[in-house]
């Protein structure tokens, strides 16, 4: 009979001898749809390359000027909601099929300073009150929480979180559009906030992170992503590991960010896609999505004096399946 020890002995030399038999990773690039798509990959390590494509909506619809502002969109009760970034303290409930606005709620006793961006989850719908571009150095940066319940009766119940980013020491203004301490673009996941920022000077975005829950907090920095743009709205599927930002260059260039495939709340370690959307000088602002295949994009309205171009505020309805299903529907 072979003792216990002997057994021992035997199992350990059977790994050390034989690792490659058990749980072998090959790190790569493993999405078809890259230009660098590796078929022996078995785990993905953010390396994948992408051609460079540009996207057409395929329906256009003007806005009414009364969200000629409008900032950000969410998808709830049937509609799709939308506010504006000026001291306007309304939501507007849009039809989907035709733009219109089908329903408002107005929020009382609160100011809206900068509302630059909508998120929600299962029983809130937050509003970010942290556009920071003016001077760079405004310490009063907040998000209120408002029960949805509670706004369909007619009777908001709010309360707010506020916060500071964990590596501002410097409060000194600075010039209009010039910090990189502006905002304009957050998700909301199952225990937490993600922040993404608008950074005028680097072109980049970073992430940050602090709780969902009233109070005040420090947000705490995560991660810096050069992402070439400035980036104004989120839209997030927890569920599906999808996040996609919108945003648009200095040029006035729309784009979007796919960011799919991640390890936990990673989200820059994953697949990376940018997608250029064919309408310029299009200042994008909001973003929203049911399914992650069909997305609702708006811009504000837009004039430049000495061109003369002007853009009016519209929303756009863009089928991005071939660049997502076989991700979305293959879980």
């Amino acid at each position: 009979m072979v003792s216990v020890k002997m057994s021992y002995a035997l199992i350990i030399w059977f790994v050390l001898a034989f690792p490659v038999s058990c749980n072998t990773l090959n790190p790569g690039c493993n999405d078809p749809l890259a230009h660098n798509f590796d078929p022996s990959a078995t785990s993905n390590d953010g390396c994948c390359v992408y051609d460079t494509v540009f996207v057409a909506p395929s329906k256009t619809m003007e806005l009414s000027m009364v969200v000629e502002e409008t900032s950000g969109l969410i998808l709830w009760d049937g509609l799709l909601w939308t506010h504006n970034d000026n001291s306007d303290t309304r939501l507007y409930g849009l039809d989907t099929a035709t733009a219109e606005i089908a329903k408002t709620h107005i929020l009382w006793k609160v100011e809206n300073y900068e509302w630059e961006e909508i998120s929600q989850d299962e029983d809130y719908i937050y509003l970010g009150d942290f556009g920071n571009n003016g001077s760079g150095n405004r310490e009063d940066l907040h998000i209120l929480r408002v029960e949805k319940n509670s706004l369909k009766s007619g009777k908001p119940a709010m309360d707010t979180i506020w916060f500071t980013y964990s590596d501002q020491t410097d409060f000194s203004p600075s010039a209009p559009n010039q910090t990189d301490f502006d905002c304009e673009a957050f998700v909301v996941s199952s225990d937490s906030i993600y922040l993404f920022t608008k950074q005028w000077q680097s072109a980049n975005t970073t992430v940050y992170v602090l709780s969902k829950e009233p109070g005040a907090y420090v947000a705490q920095k995560k991660t810096t992503f050069a992402i070439s743009g400035l980036v104004t709205g989120a839209t997030y599927l927890e569920e599906k590991g999808l996040l996609v930002l919108c945003g648009y260059t200095g040029l006035l260039q729309p784009f979007l960010y796919l960011l799919y495939d991640y390890p936990g709340y990673q989200f820059f370690s994953g697949n990376k896609r940018r997608l250029n959307l064919s309408f310029p000088f299009h200042q994008v602002e909001g973003i929203a999505t049911k399914d992650g295949l069909k997305y609702f994009i708006s811009n504000e309205y837009f004039y430049h004096q000495p061109s003369g171009i002007e853009i009016l505020q519209k929303l756009h309805v863009l089928d991005l399946g071939p660049y997502l299903r076989e991700y979305i529907e293959g879980d």
